[in-house]
């Protein structure tokens, strides 16, 4: 892809990545047809001189709603879930290198044989320095999401947006697979996410984002090409601001 004409919007960002997304049409683990596309356009962003930070989830290999079925403890659960995203972020992170970009992969948890444990400003300073940072293993904590994870570490790094990749294109005042007419939008405020429940993020998520006035873009994943997109057109998907 011809980068000559494309100009980044931001300096800094942290892309949300789902587990899910990951596993692409399978039922389970890594898609390499899907994890490779996501490692080419991070190539592309990281060519264009933008700071890279990633959060990644674990639904590809652990949902936490399978805990009940299970008879496993809620704690516990979370836990299995934060493992499970430090087993993509050691995917991701080596493949990045693999393709000569440099890449960390930093631990909420410490797990000192596969990741460096968080610190925010060795973290920062590895964006600073042109390394794409993957944060694995959520807040550290059970009872909050990878959602929660990303925007608590967007704030941290003072990211100039948090991207979030998701399945449909934007905001919808329902659920567009579900409500035939549900509306989409191409700005919504903190304010009406969180009042009107929309199933986008965590709420707080969305909290912590309106507290620090850190803006969300939300935007479609699944086709090739689109997270270019939303770095280098303002515009694209939906802003929550």
């Amino acid at each position: 892809m011809d980068d000559s004409n494309l100009i980044p919007c931001y300096k800094r960002v942290l892309l949300k990545l789902s587990g899910e997304a990951l596993k692409g049409t399978q039922d389970f683990g890594i898609s390499d047809s899907v994890i490779a596309d996501i490692v080419s356009e991070l190539m592309y962003i990281h060519r264009l001189g933008v700071q890279v930070a990633v959060v990644i989830g674990g639904g590809n290999f652990f949902r936490g709603d399978r805990s009940n079925n299970l008879g496993i403890e809620r704690t516990s659960a979370d836990y299995i879930g934060m493992l499970s995203t430090v087993i993509n972020g050691i995917a991701l992170r080596d493949i990045l290198v693999k393709n000569g970009v440099p890449a960390s992969l930093i631990s909420a948890l410490k797990i000192q044989a596969v990741a460096e444990h968080y610190d925010r400003i060795r973290a920062v300073n590895y964006l600073e320095s042109g390394r794409i940072v993957i944060f694995s293993a959520g807040t550290g904590n059970p009872f909050f999401t990878t959602d929660t994870a990303a925007a608590l570490r967007a704030v941290e790094i003072r990211a100039d947006v948090l991207l979030k990749a998701t399945m449909v294109d934007g905001v919808y005042s329902d659920d567009p697979k579900k409500v035939k007419n549900s509306v989409r939008f191409d700005h919504i405020s903190y304010n009406e996410v969180i009042t009107r429940e929309l199933k986008v993020m965590d709420i707080s998520a969305v909290a912590l984002c309106k507290e620090n006035h850190l803006p969300i873009k939300i935007f479609d994943s699944t086709k090739k090409g689109n997270l270019i997109t939303a770095i280098t057109e303002k515009n694209f998907g939906t802003s929550i601001s």
